[in-house]
C-alpha cells in the first residue's frame, strides 16, 4: 500500500494574491500573523530546516522530495486550482510535471470558488467555480500532460484523480462519464476517482465515482471530538473551537465498515488559527506519538482490505496555516516526519506507547516473529503481542 500527502501550493507569489492580500502575500503571511489564544498555544509557527519557502525556486522542490521519500511518504497530492481554465498557483505543480526524478505525484482539484473567507466575507468571491458548457474539455486537456507523466500515479494502470468537492459539481453523474470518455479517449484504460471527504458521509456512488478518501477533521468538529479539560490563559474573545486530537484519531480508526471503497486518512494536527485568528478550530494535544500510532494503524487496516490497492491519505505535508504539516519546525523538529516512517507493526507501536521499549520487544525472536506478521495472522497474534506488551 502507498502513503500519499497533500501538497499545498500556495507558497509563491502570484499577481491575483498581490492585488486581493497585498503586495508579497504568499502563505506565510498568514502563518506569521498568527497570535496564540491560550499559554502555551504554539504561535506564530516558525519553518525549520526548509525555512520559509519560495516554490517557484524548483530546488525546494528537490529538497521536498527528498525529505518525503527518505520518511515513509511515497507520493503527493498537489492541489490544482482550474477555473474554467483559468489557473492560479500552477508553477509547483507543473514543475513536478516536467521533473521525473520528484516524487510520484497525483492532483486533486480544488474546485471550489475562491472568496474572502479568511475574513470571514464568505460571499466576497474573488474567483469564480461556474462549471461553463464547455468546460470538461478544457480541464481534461490540462490534466492529460500530468497523466502522461512517468511519475503520475495510477491505480490500477489508470491515473488517479481527486476532486475536492465532488458534490459541488453540476450533474456529477454526467460529469465522470464524460470524463472517463475523454481519458480513454486519449488511450488510457480509465481513470480512477477519488471523492475527497470533504462533505461528512459522503457516498462515491452518489457521485459517480470510484472510490471517497478520509480528509480529518472534516466529519470530526463534534462535541463528540472536544477538548473537554480547561485551557489557561484562553482568550476572553476566543469564539473558535477546542477540540481533542486524541479523540479525533479515535475517531476515525473507529468507523464503521462501509460497502464501498474509503481510503484512510490521517491528520498531523489541525490549527487554523493562522487563518481563523479568534474563530479558529484547534486540535489540542497532537503529538507524534499520537500521529504515528494513528498513522500505523491506518497503514494496516488499508494493508489488510486492499494490499497493494490500499491508500493512505495524509492531510498534509505543508498546511502550515492550518496546522497540519509533516515538515520541520522550530519546535518539533522532524520528529513528525520520523514518525510517518514504516517501522514495526501498530502493536509494537501501541506497545511502545505503554512504556515497553521497541528495542525489548525487537530482541525477543517470537514477539518479532508474531509483530511482523500480526495483521496477516488474525486477532490471535495481534491479542498475543498486546497482552505481552500489557
Amino acid at each position: 500500500m502507498r502513503t500519499i500527502a497533500f501538497y499545498l501550493p500556495q507558497f509563491h507569489q502570484i499577481p491575483e494574491n498581490d492585488q486581493w492580500w497585498g503586495e508579497g502575500f504568499t502563505e506565510w503571511t498568514n502563518v506569521r500573523r498568527a497570535q496564540p489564544q491560550f499559554d502555551g498555544h504554539d504561535h506564530p509557527r516558525q519553518a525549520g530546516a526548509l525555512g520559509e519557502y519560495d516554490l517557484s525556486n524548483h530546488d525546494y522542490l528537490r529538497a521536498q522530495a527528498e525529505l518525503a521519500r527518505d520518511n515513509g511518504v511515497d507520493g503527493f497530492c498537489l492541489y490544482m486550482y482550474w477555473f474554467n481554465g483559468h489557473r492560479l498557483l500552477e508553477r509547483p505543480l507543473n514543475g513536478w510535471r516536467d521533473d521525473g526524478s520528484l516524487l510520484p505525484y497525483c492532483i486533486s482539484w480544488a474546485n471550489e470558488s475562491w472568496t474572502r473567507r479568511w475574513d470571514g466575507k464568505e460571499r466576497d468571491v474573488l474567483m469564480p467555480q461556474d462549471y461553463a458548457p464547455g468546460f470538461i474539455d478544457g480541464l481534461v486537456a490540462d490534466l492529460l500532460p500530468h497523466f502522461r507523466a512517468p511519475h503520475y500515479m495510477c491505480q490500477g494502470g489508470e491515473p488517479i484523480l481527486l476532486v475536492h468537492r465532488a458534490e459541488l459539481i453540476p450533474d456529477p453523474i454526467e460529469f465522470t462519464r464524460a470524463l472517463r470518455q475523454r481519458v480513454r479517449d486519449a488511450g488510457f484504460q480509465g481513470i480512477h476517482l477519488v471523492a475527497s471527504e470533504t462533505s461528512p458521509g459522503l457516498r462515491p456512488q452518489s457521485v459517480g465515482f470510484d472510490a471517497v478518501a478520509e480528509f480529518p477533521p472534516v466529519g470530526a468538529n463534534t462535541l463528540a471530538s472536544a477538548h473537554i479539560a480547561p485551557l489557561p490563559g484562553i482568550r476572553r474573545d476566543f469564539r473558535g473551537r477546542l477540540m481533542s486530537y486524541e479523540r479525533l484519531s479515535r475517531r476515525f480508526l473507529s468507523r464503521k465498515p462501509v460497502p464501498f471503497v474509503r481510503y484512510a486518512g490521517v491528520a498531523p494536527g489541525w490549527d487554523n488559527t493562522a487563518r481563523r485568528g479568534t474563530a479558529a478550530t484547534i486540535y489540542v494535544g497532537s503529538t507524534p506519538g499520537l500521529y504515528r500510532e494513528w498513522l500505523a494503524r491506518a497503514r494496516a487496516s488499508e494493508q489488510a482490505a486492499r494490499a497493494e490497492r490500499g491508500l493512505v491519505f495524509i492531510n498534509a505535508w505543508n498546511e502550515w496555516a492550518e496546522g497540519a504539516y509533516l515538515e520541520p519546525d522550530r519546535s518539533n523538529g522532524d520528529e513528525y516526519l520520523k514518525a510517518t516512517r514504516i517501522e514495526g507493526s501498530p502493536e509494537l507501536i501501541m506497545s511502545n506507547r505503554r512504556g515497553v521499549s521497541r528495542a525489548a520487544l525487537w530482541s525477543v525472536p517470537h514477539l518479532r516473529s508474531l509483530a511482523l506478521t500480526a495483521a496477516a495472522s488474525g486477532l490471535a497474534a495481534k491479542r498475543r503481542v498486546q497482552n505481552w506488551a500489557r
